[in-house]
């Protein structure tokens, strides 16, 4: 790797790092109710919440899958719709039914995964009122899936873990409506689109250029770790990601509420060292890996935006699939079988590497009770994390959560693999074939929602099994994420002993990512043996 490589991966590093205690800061203020402005206020008066009423989990979870059907059910009738919708510049039709469920639960459920080209299928009001609402409103129920956990974690008694509602209304209008607004407003500066004009054809031929709303929707979709695009081509269309700026600050958005949201957890368990230890794991598994996807890159320009680069590229391709973010900047179908079986890993890993706002850190934390609980074996003591003694409810619903993402990606693809109408859309055969198909549930499966190509989405058997396996990965990790919180609010503090394993030293946050490698490795080795390793090799 050249110096000016490496610089450019210290520059981005240097500036994600020096946002974490800022950023951490600020929104576990938000969160521990320092900011109380009137919107807040009226918003509660106007829908009739209580925000000093505290849930059970089973209340939060109710509520939590109460709001994301009534978003799921929304976007779908407007994809159904939307030819008698305005702001429908190019009369586009109706979405077919198949693929109106898979957006909508793509969207609902934070992947963003897209089996359709944003720029000849749907109309502004679409973009705007349909996924661009999501993108803020999913996002939020990440985020407060994680402070409900974190509550649990930092309670002394009593088995309410707060109120979803607040959760998600201060997520929302605290941390991403503000921090989106100033984001649009500089990618504008830089050139990306925004506006509601009709599409403009170009004199002497016959190419379209597609216009919109398009700063706004990239805002969100970078920093609520959605993905997605706009344009079909994403964020290496010129009207998304227009400049080497534009570019630096869309990827370093996709990790800064992740990695911030260490340090705010640090500071609502009263131990900003725990929150260090989450992060620094993170980083022992994020660095590596980035420095061995640029090297593998390296020379390799096929499918990357010149205005880029490689070292860019690469960068952009393991932040959006350490975040479960997805956007990208360049083909994954081109990389090298090693650059390409990176951000897979990545993805299979959990999405715990930074992840989704919210939904990475309680993946993370769970891994956490995980290795707590291997520790506590290893001395035959029994575990505790935080004061909270580690009991065989907590490992079921631990299991549960590490366990339903590699199913879903596993047999999704097992039945990709052997399925007539999956195979026909693929663009290559052999053990590329099979990491495209491979890479597509990976995707869907951990709700990641990038795309490797090569592999035909929008049919009936991609879009209805990606869309279980969305849902799924979705719903069948926050829920038991959720009854970890609510079993642990309940338990009393337990005062550290000399018995008692810490939670804050180096030495943790290596047995921590090990167990993070080791769950990720056992599952999903024998199905890479099958792609990218063999076509390395090869």
């Amino acid at each position: 790797m050249s110096s000016s490589d490496l610089l450019q991966i210290a520059l981005y590093l240097g500036a994600l790092l020096a946002l974490v205690k800022p950023l951490g800061h600020y929104m576990a203020n938000v969160y521990e109710g320092r900011w109380n402005f009137w919107p807040e206020r009226w918003f509660y008066r106007v829908t009739g919440v209580d925000p000093a009423v505290s849930m059970s989990w089973v209340a939060y979870a109710t509520a939590l899958l109460v709001f994301n059907f009534a978003g799921f059910a929304a976007v779908y009738a407007m994809l159904r719709l939307q030819h008698w919708l305005p702001w429908n510049p190019q009369a586009f039709g109706a979405v077919e039914a198949h693929t109106a469920f898979n957006i909508a639960v793509s969207f609902s459920t934070n992947t963003n995964w897209q089996n359709y080209s944003g720029e000849s299928t749907l109309t502004y009001f679409t973009q705007m009122a349909g996924l661009s609402v999501q993108n803020f409103v999913s996002a939020a129920s990440g985020m407060a899936v994680l402070v409900a956990l974190t509550r649990g974690l930092a309670s002394r008694s009593g088995a309410e873990i707060g109120n979803f509602w607040v959760d998600l209304t201060r997520s929302t209008l605290y941390i991403l409506l503000p921090l989106s607004a100033i984001l649009a407003l500089v990618l504008v500066s830089q050139g990306v689109v925004q506006n509601l004009d009709p599409y403009v054809p170009v004199a002497g031929s016959q190419q379209v250029l597609p216009m919109g709303p398009a700063a706004s929707q990239v805002a969100i979709k970078q920093l609520g770790t959605n993905g997605g695009g706009f344009f079909n081509t994403n964020s290496a269309h010129p009207y998304e990601n227009p400049t080497p700026f534009s570019n630096f600050l869309q990827c370093l958005a996709i990790l800064a509420i992740p990695g911030a949201l260490c340090h705010s957890f640090g500071r609502m368990v009263r131990d900003t060292r725990q929150g260090w230890v989450l992060l620094a794991a993170m980083l022992v598994l994020f660095v590596p890996l980035l420095l061995i996807t640029v090297y593998a890159e390296q020379g390799n320009l096929e499918g990357k935006e010149v205005r880029f680069g490689a070292a860019n590229s690469a960068l952009w391709a393991v932040a959006t699939t350490a975040a479960s973010n997805g956007s990208v900047n360049s083909m994954h179908d081109s990389f090298t079988a090693i650059g390409g079986l990176v951000p897979m890993f990545l993805m299979q890993l959990g999405e715990v590497v930074f992840g989704g706002v919210g939904s990475g850190l309680y993946g993370m934390i769970v891994f956490a009770i995980i290795a707590a609980f291997l520790a506590g074996l290893m001395v035959g003591r029994a575990p505790e994390y935080l004061g909270k003694k580690i009991e065989a409810f907590e490992m079921k619903m631990a299991s549960i959560a590490i366990l339903v993402p590699p199913l879903c990606v596993l047999t999704g693809t097992a039945i990709a693999s052997v399925s007539p109408a999956a195979l026909a859309g693929l663009q290559d055969r052999g053990p590329h074939g099979f990491s495209e198909i491979l890479y597509a549930f990976s995707s869907m499966g951990n709700n990641n929602g990038s795309a490797f190509a090569g592999l035909s989405v929008n049919n009936l058997l991609v879009n209805f099994s990606g869309g279980l396996a969305m849902l799924l990965a979705r719903y069948w990790v926050a829920i038991p994420v959720l009854a970890i919180a609510g079993s642990l609010a309940r338990k009393k503090h337990v005062p550290p002993g000399p018995g008692t394993l810490p939670t804050h030293t180096p030495l943790f946050a290596i047995l921590l990512a090990g167990a993070v490698v080791i769950v990720g490795a056992l599952a999903f080795i024998p199905a890479l043996a099958l792609g990218p390793v063999v076509e390395a090799l090869r």
